[in-house]
């Protein structure tokens, strides 16, 4: 196997419980925040362990002359390499790891991974500055998400058989919730034959 055989799912729409937001910019009046879509360091290596979990490895190196925590981050797929610079945020974020994070982020990118969202649209929303956070939350355009989620119940479906293909709840009552869930996801996939299965 080789990279150009798993370009495409490299690149796929993540799941879009696994897509977050943060606001690059808010207004004067910080009423209105412009919000940026990103995923985490976590759904990137979940990504590549799904897609070549034998065939990827990251090595970082630390920039020492940089002013905040900044690596260079070098990661390598079916032995092509890609290179980029990864830096901390601000405050509480300002640290190593945190730079590191965001150097397996852009390294990714080269490769495809989460290289879609670049292409979402502006979102200016409005902002509660109090709570540090949107008014009401971020939607996906249907093309940034994976095919499944779609469809009307898709992404409980996604978001249940994600957490399933970690783990089983060991706890009845969440078992039984999830359940509930996923039957409602395909009910709403193949309308009509719920009321089927409910009368045998």
């Amino acid at each position: 196997m080789k990279l150009s055989d798993v370009q495409r799912r490299l690149a796929a729409p993540f799941p879009g419980h696994l897509v977050d937001w943060r606001a690059q910019a808010v207004s004067k009046d910080r009423k209105r925040a412009l919000m940026v879509a990103f995923v985490n360091a976590r759904a990137v290596m979940d990504r590549l362990d799904a897609v070549c979990p034998n065939d990827w490895s990251f090595e970082v190196e630390v920039v020492e002359q940089a002013t905040t925590p900044t690596v260079k981050g070098r990661l390598t797929i079916f032995g092509t390499v890609r290179e980029d610079i990864g830096e901390a945020g601000e405050g509480d974020a300002a640290t190593l790891k945190a730079a590191v994070s965001d150097a397996l982020k852009r390294c990714a990118v080269h490769f495809g991974v989460g290289r879609y969202l670049y292409d979402l649209p502006l979102q200016w929303t409005d902002w509660d500055d109090t709570r540090r956070t949107p008014m009401r939350a971020m939607q996906l355009p249907e093309w940034a998400l994976p095919e499944p989620e779609r469809t009307p119940g898709g992404a409980h479906l996604v978001q249940a058989l994600e957490q399933l293909r970690f783990e089983l709840p060991a706890d009845l009552a969440v078992q039984r919730e999830m359940y509930k869930h996923l039957r409602a996801a395909l009910a709403a996939l193949r309308p009509g034959e719920e009321s089927g299965d409910q009368a045998a």
